[in-house]
């Protein structure tokens, strides 16, 4: 998997950390609040979306008064005390991270998750040292499954895509992965279990967890 490969970027939610179980909770009570009932694809339409895109979709599908920068300094003040303390590594993610650095690769994380979000988490478990580039995809054009956050990842990084391994837990971050000319690794999420298949299609390699490639 590591073969010939310069710098491994990962996504955060679901691929790095145990965190999408809290998402339905979040959209149930932000909803709730509204008096709006959380619809059944409310979680595969935004799929994949950044975080202002997210905030864009919400206030234009259900009529929110708040602009989007409130929507999302509402989502982030709800989630920061999830995400500093109940949000755990995913099985062996940590060692992996660990091995990794060890062997002198690049290491960088391309999420759809907020700045201060993914912040607080990597300083929550302590790893921010081992991360070379954060990246969130508010910093580009479009989200996923388009390339550009990966792209610029990349960039940052100083490595070719082509010597670049994605780590992903849903479609749309694999096929950002492979549109922007990289290796991916699939990893097994409770969330996306249901495209557990097409995952394994669509990925060069798949992991149920970490402690598979420590």
């Amino acid at each position: 998997m590591l073969e010939n490969i310069s710098a491994v970027i990962f996504d955060l939610d679901g691929t790095l950390i145990d965190s999408m179980w809290m998402w339905r909770t979040i959209d149930l009570e932000f909803l709730g609040a509204r008096g709006i009932e959380l619809p059944d694809d409310l979680q595969e339409s935004v799929a994949g979306m950044s975080f202002s895109e997210t905030a864009v979709y919400f206030k234009e599908r259900f009529g929110l008064k708040e602009d989007t920068d409130e929507i999302k300094r509402i989502w982030n003040e709800m989630a920061m005390d999830i995400y500093t303390h109940r949000v755990p590594f995913k099985p062996g993610a940590r060692e992996f991270l660990n091995r990794i650095k060890a062997m002198g690769l690049k290491t960088g994380i391309a999420t759809s998750n907020s700045i201060e979000l993914l912040t607080a988490v990597l300083e929550a478990l302590g790893v921010r040292p081992l991360f070379d580039e954060i990246h969130t995809s508010c910093e580009v054009e479009r989200g996923k499954p388009c390339p550009d956050i990966y792209l610029l990842t990349a960039q940052r990084l100083g490595v070719e895509p082509s010597r670049c391994l994605v780590f992903e837990d849903i479609i749309q971050g694999i096929e950002a992965g492979h549109a922007a000319g990289m290796k991916v690794c699939a990893v097994f999420d409770d969330f996306s279990k249901n495209d557990n298949e097409a995952k394994r299609a669509a990925a060069d390699f798949y992991i149920e967890h970490y402690d598979e490639v420590i």
